[in-house]
């Protein structure tokens, strides 16, 4: 049976994932956060090393660093674990329309949109190994088109498809994202076994909850999560989605993050003077007031 040890960032609320087979000792790394300060460009690598030394202290070997998406509100420390562990970077293999997209709104020439800044691309279905346990792969687009879930024993770790069931579900305003789409995605994961534990991307938690959460079960979902329970048609879904999306502002992060998080979470290569730069591409983004 896997171990899970989960990582809650506060600054972003994202949770980070350490899965691993204790007997082979081996692990992966599902969404790991880079620590970034916008108001300063300080890029620090706290909070990933410390998903590193719990490894560390377990005596497991990273085998793998996964991403569930390009994500939109936080950079991604894939290629910092690659580089400390060498540990292979995947992420779901539609991830090169996200590439393609991104590519052309801040002018990265230097990436290439064919998905080789990973070291592997799933494909729907796609498994691999964690140690001695096999791991499988959902395509559960919507919230993005690249988005996948990693079934790992009895644990589905769905990203962003999904929160909580007192919050409800993804945006799916992003580009190549889809409400009717994300509705189908919701409904393959609850297709899943009803005690299949569901481990979220994020919690930003709803007015009159304070703790974070992020373990909920399929059966839970399916009964109460306030977007998408048994009883939401798609057309329901598709028509709230839709009007809550329209509401909603850009997420903070969403230009630096997504021109670290299309190359692996590698940053942009060094200008002349050895620094790194990320660009803000003016008027492109189509904000809303």
């Amino acid at each position: 049976m896997a171990a899970i040890r989960a990582f809650f960032d506060p600054a972003t609320s994202t949770v980070t994932y350490l899965v691993a087979d204790p007997v082979a000792k081996s692990a992966a790394i599902i969404d790991p956060v880079l620590d970034f300060d916008a108001a300063s460009g300080a890029l620090l690598t706290t909070s990933v090393d410390a998903v590193l030394a719990e490894a560390a202290a377990e005596g497991w070997t990273i085998a793998w660093v996964l991403d569930t998406h390009a994500h939109a509100d936080h950079l991604s420390a894939a290629d910092h674990v690659r580089r400390r562990t060498g540990a292979k970077v995947g992420i779901g293999a539609h991830i090169t329309e996200t590439q393609a997209h991104f590519r052309t709104l801040f002018n990265a020439n230097d990436v290439t949109a064919d998905g080789s800044a990973f070291d592997r691309l799933f494909e729907d279905g796609a498994t691999f190994h964690i140690g001695g346990i096999e791991a499988h792969v959902l395509h559960t687009p919507g919230h993005t088109p690249a988005c996948v879930t990693y079934l790992i024993d009895d644990a589905a770790f769905v990203g962003d498809t999904v929160f909580m069931p007192d919050y409800g579900t993804a945006r799916a305003d992003f580009p190549g994202g889809d409400a009717a789409t994300l509705y189908r995605s919701i409904r393959r994961i609850y297709d899943l076994p009803a005690e299949t534990r569901i481990f979220t991307g994020h919690d930003y938690r709803p007015a009159g909850r304070t703790v974070p959460a992020w373990e909920s079960t399929v059966a839970e979902q399916r009964a109460t999560n306030v977007h998408v329970r048994e009883g939401v048609d798609e057309a329901a879904f598709v028509a709230m989605r839709r009007a809550r999306d329209a509401t909603l502002k850009p997420p903070a992060l969403i230009l630096p993050s997504l021109q670290v998080n299309i190359r692996a979470g590698a940053l942009p290569p060094a200008d002349s003077d050895g620094v790194h730069y990320l660009r803000i591409p003016v008027n492109r983004l189509g904000a809303r007031r």
